[in-house]
């Protein structure tokens, strides 16, 4: 719901930086402001305790660069 009265002009949300290209396009919204003290977390459940699949190890690892470094 933020983020459709945002787009209406009626509100604002939060979104982090990573996205913001997509969500200006998406939405047809403006940045009026950054938040540095804002944290997310990120969790990727598996049933296993050690990921090990090559696939997912990929993805796991381009994740962590991509959002930490």
């Amino acid at each position: 719901m933020l983020k459709v009265f945002g787009q209406a002009g009626a509100g604002l949300f939060a979104a982090h930086d990573v996205i913001e290209k997509e969500v200006r396009r998406q939405y047809g919204v403006r940045v009026i402001g950054r938040i540095d003290s804002v944290q997310e977390r990120f969790y990727a459940i598996s049933v296993e305790r050690k990921v090990k699949h090559p696939a997912v190890v990929a993805i796991a690892d381009a994740a962590r660069e991509k959002l930490f470094d």
